[in-house]
């Protein structure tokens, strides 16, 4: 600390209508609205710790995270900046501004922090003209729970002033303690840059038997790699953990430079996106595949030829093998959490093992709850996201180390894990359509009308004929969740159509960016005979998308010939 104290100063400002967290605390925009507003950061941030009671922010430990985005370094001097005024007496940051999101949710964890704040927009394309967004973990490390996100809205429509110190400089780059004497404030205000993978990497080596792994990639049966991190904030972890740690050839790891525009690419670990991926797959060089998206959080797994795990089989095979993870063999296994869309896959190995299974809106904060009261172990979601109760945030590194567990303690390729899998608990085939980018007016009249006739009392007991196909609606309703820890209600989660054979149909809107909206369709089938498990799943599902576009009509409301993306 040098010189005279920083200034604090109070700017005054004036609300924006739209900045109600879609979930989890996180607000999701286009970069420009973030870059070009006036005060449009400062506004958000200034919500978010305001929301913390001024008991507990006084003096308090956050943690700050980026999946090195552009805007990233200008909103991670906003975020110190504000920290300062408000109170905050230290912040743990990245060094050069980067953590992934399971990291973020480790180091609060580990330090017992207040909370942390990770500027990421997930999966979403970064650029001057992709998306940033804005992401408030609670000091359990999972993402904020409704009624925060609720009290941050609150704040953000009333907004009058926010407090920052605008003459605070900090080095991202350089490892270690800085401190600042700030006007008013008796203790000095202290910036610790740490290595993003670090306190991340201890924790890992506490739960997998890395000496297993390692033979695996190294030894005379050397299984052959290839780890997109899709430019995103990855690349320092697999580099670390898979090549240093574990000891993957290094160029096993590809895209591991994070760019503020991903290369200009889509930071989605799936078929439509992971495309250099999949190609490297399919040439039969490299046994074990995976991807992750921007911040981390998600992941999908590929074996050899670019055979594919849908993220719900995933979900299902780690939970049949948590006996190869050291961690669960010392745990226990108390119950696993999926969200609603995601197949039942996990439901039939729950109840082989005579485990309970709960059934949540999709949103991790959500498993949080029945984490933290000691319900749940594992947990996942349809959208490529899995995780457990080492952390409250999904964790793709820790699925692509349990995958490389289940692999070495096995020894089988990931197809014949796969293959195992429907040989015994049958297979769900299983796909989601996503018409993205709606008018927002659009999908609510569209949602409406269709809640109306399929929880109509007339809908159940009809049956569509598709082709030979006849399918009989067994059960309809809009699904709403009651949270066995705190008895909250979450409602209207989607609609689903339960047929007579157990297939599934599933409708439900999203709104991540705030600008426009998606609609998200889902299909469920259950094949168990052995034969009938090397089909196309759209083949296999379309008499069911058939009915479901038939009664939802979306392409002649919406104009669309198809869905963006299918998964």
């Amino acid at each position: 600390m040098e010189g005279s104290p920083i200034p604090v100063l109070t700017v005054p400002t004036a609300p924006y209508e739209d900045q109600r967290p879609a979930g989890g605390g996180g607000l999701r925009r286009p970069t420009g609205l973030f870059e070009g507003q006036r005060n449009y950061l400062p506004n958000f941030i200034q919500s978010v710790l305001s929301s913390i009671d001024l008991r507990d922010r006084q003096g308090c430990t956050m943690v700050v995270g980026s999946d090195g985005r552009y805007f990233s370094r200008t909103a991670t001097e906003i975020v110190v900046q504000m920290a300062a005024a408000n109170g905050i007496g230290r912040l743990i940051i990245g060094q050069n501004g980067i953590l992934s999101t399971p990291a973020v949710s480790c180091i609060i964890r580990k330090i017992k922090a207040a909370g942390g704040i990770i500027l990421t927009a997930s999966h979403c394309p970064g650029g001057p003209g992709g998306e940033f967004g804005v992401k408030f973990n609670v000091a359990n490390g999972g993402p904020a729970p409704d009624v925060v996100s609720d009290k941050i809205y609150q704040i953000s429509k009333t907004i009058e002033e926010y407090a920052i110190c605008p003459d605070l400089r900090i080095d991202l780059s350089r490892l270690g303690r800085q401190e600042f004497d700030l006007e008013n404030k008796f203790k000095p205000f202290r910036v610790e840059i740490v290595d993003p993978v670090d306190i991340y990497l201890n924790l890992l080596r506490t739960i997998f038997d890395f000496n297993a792994i390692k033979s695996l990639l190294t030894g005379p049966s050397q299984l052959k790699i290839r780890v997109d991190a899709m430019h995103g904030v990855m690349g320092p972890y697999v580099r670390k953990v898979l090549c240093d740690e574990l000891g993957a050839p290094a160029n096993s790891a590809i895209n591991c430079v994070p760019l503020e525009d991903f290369g200009g690419q889509h930071p989605d670990p799936n078929l439509t996106y992971a495309t250099t991926l999949l190609e490297a797959m399919k040439g039969g060089e490299y046994g074990f595949g995976a991807a992750f998206d921007a911040d981390g959080d998600r992941y999908m797994i590929l074996g050899q030829n670019g055979f594919f795990v849908s993220p719900s089989d995933s979900l299902a095979i780690i939970a049949a093998n948590l006996s190869c993870i050291p961690y669960f063999r010392q745990m226990g296994v108390r119950g696993f959490g999926r969200s609603m869309p995601t197949s039942m896959a996990l439901d039939r190995v729950a109840k082989s093992m005579k485990i309970p299974v709960y059934e949540t809106p999709a949103g991790w904060r959500f498993f949080s709850n029945l984490m933290d009261s000691g319900r749940c172990s594992l947990c996942g979601e349809e959208s490529f996201g899995t995780g457990s109760d080492h952390l409250r945030e999904k964790d793709g590194l820790w699925a692509v180390l349990v995958w490389l567990s289940i692999i070495a303690a096995r020894k089988q390729s990931v197809e014949e894990i796969v293959r195992d899998h429907w040989a015994k608990f049958g297979r769900h085939y299983y796909c989601r359509f996503d018409y993205v980018g709606l008018e927002p007016k659009t999908t609510y009249y569209i949602m409406r009308d269709l809640e109306a006739l399929v929880t109509g009392k007339s809908f159940v007991g009809q049956q569509f004929a598709v082709g030979s196909h006849v399918y009989s609606v067994a059960k309809t309703d809009s699904f709403e969740y009651v949270d066995p820890v705190d008895g909250t209600v979450t409602k209207k989660q989607g609609l689903r159509i339960i047929f007579s054979d157990a297939s599934r149909l599933i409708f439900r809107l999203s709104s991540s960016s705030g600008v426009r909206a998606t609609i998200r369709l889902y299909a469920e089938s259950y094949e168990k005979d052995p034969s009938g498990h090397d089909q196309e799943p759209q083949a296999v599902l379309s008499p069911l998308i058939a009915i479901a576009l038939k009664i939802s009509q979306i392409h002649e409301r919406t104009g669309r010939r198809g869905p963006t993306v299918i998964t």
